[in-house]
């Protein structure tokens, strides 16, 4: 069995470690050793990504919001399905991770953060949505493990009434927000509902033949009779 290679590590501001390794060609990111992405396996990033931006493939100046840099599998597919007039913003926490991503050394996302639709903030993502009401046109957010798992405390509030609210509060009329979660979560989507939201769940496998089914939970504002 080929061993991994630890390249770098950082730590979040509540001090949870983060290690890049490399196994076997493919790149890891660990949390206190445990496995957050791979590059072996994407698809439900890839997916969250088509679930929001796809509709706004004929837009007019579209812009999204991705919470999360990961490995940068969400922003690459999202930057496939938008127009040239597109801005996506991308909140990540950790500046150590923008870095990796930015490295031509590893390969992974430079080619996607010197696209000069994107516009990366180091900063985190509740942050972001605070500044930025009825800005977004869609909101990726797949940060942690989602609301199911949640590894990095700092990431909590997010997925909390709170910064439900904030994630509404930042959306354009129209728009959507999709959330990643590594697995199902029936209280999430409760308060995802009494966030005044419409909630559909999606499973997608984590890649196309084998791995573990994830979840998106794709959510939009419900139209009141008032509004209607």
């Amino acid at each position: 069995m080929k061993p991994f290679e630890r390249l770098a590590f950082a730590h979040t501001p509540n001090g949870t470690k983060l290690e890049l390794c490399r196994h076997d060609g493919s790149y890891v990111i660990r949390a206190d050793g445990i496995e957050l992405m791979s590059t072996r396996r994407h698809q439900s990033e890839d997916r969250l990504a088509a679930i929001v931006c796809e509709p706004l493939a004929q837009a007019t100046n579209p812009c999204v919001l991705i919470g999360g840099l990961g490995l940068g599998f969400t922003l690459r597919a999202a930057l496939h399905h938008l127009p040239a007039d597109a801005r996506v913003v991308v909140a990540e926490l950790v500046p150590e991770v923008i870095a990796w991503n930015a490295d031509p050394g590893y390969g992974l996302s430079n080619e996607a953060l010197a696209d000069p639709r994107v516009e990366v903030v180091q900063a985190d993502v509740n942050d972001v949505l605070r500044a930025n009401p009825g800005a977004f046109d869609g909101i990726m957010l797949d940060t942690d493990n989602g609301p199911d798992g949640l590894l990095m405390t700092e990431n909590r509030p997010l997925y909390a009434a709170g910064g439900v609210a904030l994630t509404v509060a930042a959306l354009r009329p129209g728009g959507r927000i999709a959330y990643w979660s590594v697995g199902e979560d029936r209280a999430f989507v409760g308060a995802l509902q009494r966030g005044g939201l419409t909630v559909e769940s999606e499973r997608v496998r984590a890649h196309r033949s084998n791995g573990p089914m994830h979840v998106l939970y794709v959510a939009t504002p419900r139209v009141t009779p008032a509004q209607a």
